[in-house]
């Protein structure tokens, strides 16, 4: 006998983590809700065509009811949520309830502090809470716990990743696989790193490199972005000296982007326009979005991981690198692949009991090595050096 899943929101992360979650789940039924009861119909279709069975039933809710959410995932083993962050305190008090495991796709760390703070009543119902799931922070995190399971004393961990589309189009070179509040987010504001051992703030933007990459991606630039570690450096801190990620995307895009930034582009305080008062960053997401959004991708996700320290006594190098593609086969695209699949993996070893109970943070959910084995298992490259 299967499991009963649910997935509430049915955007691009939300149908990879159902298909995934109907493929490797061991899945009786998958229940699809979202607000705009067409997308769960549409979603519950397509996922149901993938698979070549009726395991995906869609229902039309919203996730800011959480006594209609209750009801709907009574009975489940496990639930993914993807809508947006603000929501997920709510869900996480739904799921403790319920007594179904919970993962989100994050964005805040603020609001993931506030879920593991949940740690207590979360063990007590026997279920697994597991924030902040996706490519990154999720998978970055997870290939980073790996590297250090590879060493037998990490000291250093750096982590690079992006997600690009195959043939950038002049000017942006870039195109949107995911909302674009999530990337003016991740541009504005501080990312918290580990340095000689201590957490400490970095300001978006700083430490611009240049790395090179196995054709036909080449050369590629990368500088620091918020958010993209979660809540690793605090764990980590006083058992790593270094602990540091950045975004990787063609080159000429940080030179836009941080003149945007410098502009007040990004600011979300009101400024006087004429009579009225505009969010510059709101302005900004209507001029841009029109210009770099598009209804289908075909994408390439691209990560590096290094962490240096000590193995077999002597001083050594572990390197993991991951690069996928927009999938032919279900139209899949990159981001969704590894944004979706990481958060379904999660849920599937919760609902099996792979996961201890309670609140717990992505970077210790689960051991990078079994992250790796299932991502493996989906077809997915991983390769690693110890040198």
């Amino acid at each position: 006998m299967g499991y009963r899943y649910g997935v509430i929101g049915t955007g691009r992360q939300g149908l990879a983590a159902a298909y995934d979650l109907g493929k490797f789940g061991d899945a009786d039924e998958i229940v699809l809700v979202d607000r705009d009861g067409r997308l769960a119909e549409a979603g519950a279709a397509r996922i149901n065509n993938l698979l070549g069975r009726g395991v995906a039933r869609p229902l039309a809710a919203d996730a800011s009811d959480l006594r209609t959410i209750k009801s709907i995932l009574a009975g489940a083993k496990a639930f993914i949520s993807g809508v947006h962050y603000p929501l997920n305190l709510g869900l996480t008090e739904a799921a403790i309830e319920i007594g179904a495991s919970m993962c989100d796709f994050g964005g805040n760390t603020a609001v993931v502090r506030s879920q593991l703070a949940r740690d207590a009543a979360a063990r007590q119902a026997g279920i697994s809470i597991v924030p902040d799931c996706g490519m990154g922070p999720g998978l970055n995190v997870s290939l980073a716990t790996y590297v250090m399971s590879l060493l037998d004393q990490p000291r250093e961990v750096l982590i690079w990743d992006g997600g690009l589309p195959q043939r950038p189009e002049p000017p942006w070179n870039y195109a949107m696989t995911f909302n674009i509040g999530g990337l003016t987010n991740e541009y504005d504001g501080h990312a918290y790193f580990l340095r000689d051992g201590k957490v400490v703030e970095v300001p978006c933007f700083d430490g611009y490199e240049v790395l090179e990459f196995e054709a036909p991606i080449g050369r590629l630039e990368a500088f620091v972005t918020s958010g993209g570690l979660s809540t690793s450096p605090w764990t980590f801190e006083g058992k790593l000296r270094r602990l540091e990620n950045k975004t990787l995307r063609y080159p000429g895009h940080w030179a836009q982007f941080k003149a945007f930034s410098d502009l007040g582009l990004l600011a979300m305080e009101p400024v006087p326009v004429g009579p009225d008062r505009v969010v510059p960053r709101d302005l900004f997401h209507v001029l841009l979005e029109p210009r770099i959004h598009k209804q289908q991708v075909r994408d390439v996700c691209v990560m590096r991981v290094t962490g240096t320290g000590l193995k077999a006594g002597r001083e050594a190098r572990a390197t993991v690198e991951l690069v996928d593609h927009y999938d032919e086969a279900t139209g899949f695209t990159a981001m969704q692949r590894l944004t979706g699949w990481h958060a379904s993996i999660m849920a599937i070893l919760a609902a099996t009991g792979r996961i201890s109970p309670g609140a717990v943070p992505v970077e210790l959910a689960a051991p990078g090595r079994t992250i790796v084995e299932e991502i493996r298992r989906r077809g997915i490259s991983v390769k690693e050096t110890v040198a």
